[in-house]
């Protein structure tokens, strides 16, 4: 019989780690318990020892859970995956899973903000340093690169300012220095990149985001190339106790079914916003990697199928013009996150990144005029009429 992973992108969606059960579920259920029965005392010991296969309990492993974890390896290319409370969860457990005191990680400086957070005044308490470059310069990596460097931690494109990082020759690097390169690919999803293909040891995903798609979701996840990685990230998150519960495990694997179909539309209408926008008398320039005015548009079109959902902007007038246009616009929605169904729109410098501290963001070219568009599946010329309301206020 043909395996799951030889069928195409769209099959694997909706079929994609599903579980049978004895009742012939179409779709894996919601196994809402926090522990399982053995049979006997010597079930319950063949279990703990590892001898026998089966569920203990729920923060250890739950079939819903892995139902889940199994799908997103699978639409990722890897051997396994690990879902986690949050993207943060996530993160913080991969890097404290690969990392020991002395050793040296080189971040994205354009990151999620609780990310370059986590490395500068958490991580750094342990032993654990950090330097922050623009990865999308692949020679910055080169000359980052010291003796006990471990991992490099790649997030692209980069959040908010969309820059792109070549990942083969940032795998490359890392792999000659005997590091191990980790990718956050939560703006593409596995629709639009692959990131094992080009190196990557590891990937990461806020599933919160474009994977769950209906904004009613806090997860993350952890994919691992290599099974003879699992065990070691298993037994990390059972004692960090980070783990996704059932219920939003459900949610998420009910989302991914309709992943592929989303994100063609989130990346048709960002096309047209994006071309909208730069063509706008107010607008000062745009970064969106499916305008041939992106610095790395041809890295784009080599690297990911698509140009994604998320936009950046910034306008001619600066941070007051962009809070008149966030507070006027219609339909939009003044929120953080992203990739759900609905669009959103959001000052990194003041709400997502405010944690970096404005030296660290200038750094990362964040400026306080920046606007980062989420873009959802609405109709794409109500969404510019709603836009369009907004400018005409400034």
């Amino acid at each position: 019989m043909k395996s799951i992973r030889n069928f195409s992108f769209d099959t694997k969606c909706v079929h994609a780690g599903t579980k049978e059960d004895q009742y012939g579920s179409v779709i894996t259920p919601i196994y809402q318990v926090s522990t399982f029965k053995f049979k006997n005392a010597a079930h319950g010991a063949r279990l703990f020892s590892g001898e026998e296969d089966g569920y203990i309990y729920t923060r250890m492993r739950n079939p819903t859970i892995e139902a889940l974890e199994d799908s997103i390896a699978i639409l990722e290319g890897g051997a396994k995956a690990l879902a986690c409370s949050s993207g943060m969860a996530a993160s913080h457990t991969l890097i404290a899973t690969l990392l020991n005191n002395g050793d040296h990680v080189i971040c994205s400086e354009s990151v999620y903000g609780p990310t370059l957070t986590l490395l500068q005044n958490i991580m750094s308490r342990f032993g654990i340093e950090s330097t922050f470059v623009d990865t999308s310069n692949s020679e910055n990596v080169k000359n980052a690169l010291k003796p006990n460097t471990k991992l490099v931690f790649v997030e692209t494109p980069g959040n908010p300012t969309l820059v792109i990082s070549d990942l083969q020759q940032i795998a490359d690097l890392a792999h000659n220095h005997r590091a191990k390169l980790a990718v956050d690919n939560t703006f593409m999803s596995p629709v639009l990149q692959n990131p094992f293909k080009f190196g990557a040891d590891y990937i990461i995903h806020s599933l919160t985001k474009f994977l769950n798609g209906h904004a009613d979701v806090v997860g993350g996840v952890i994919v691992l190339k290599e099974q003879s990685d699992f065990e070691k990230f298993r037994k990390s998150l059972n004692q960090f106790g980070g783990v996704l519960e059932p219920f939003n495990s459900f949610l998420v694997h009910r989302g991914i079914k309709t992943l592929k179909i989303r994100m063609e539309r989130h990346c048709q209408n960002a096309q047209k916003i994006a071309e909208y926008l730069e063509s706008h008398k107010q607008v000062e320039w745009v970064s969106f990697p499916g305008l041939p005015s992106h610095p790395q548009y041809e890295l784009a079109k080599k690297q990911m199928y698509g140009p994604g959902g998320m936009i950046s902007f910034e306008l001619k007038n600066g941070l007051e013009a962009g809070k008149i246009l966030m507070d006027n616009v219609r339909i939009w929605q003044l929120a953080v996150s992203l990739g759900g169904v609905e669009s959103l729109i959001q000052h990194p410098a003041s709400m997502t990144h405010a944690s970096m501290g404005k030296e660290a963001r200038e750094k990362a070219s964040i400026t306080d005029g920046l606007v980062r568009l989420s873009i959802g599946i609405e109709d794409a010329g109500e969404l510019i009429e709603g836009l369009e309301e907004g400018f005409s206020k400034i």
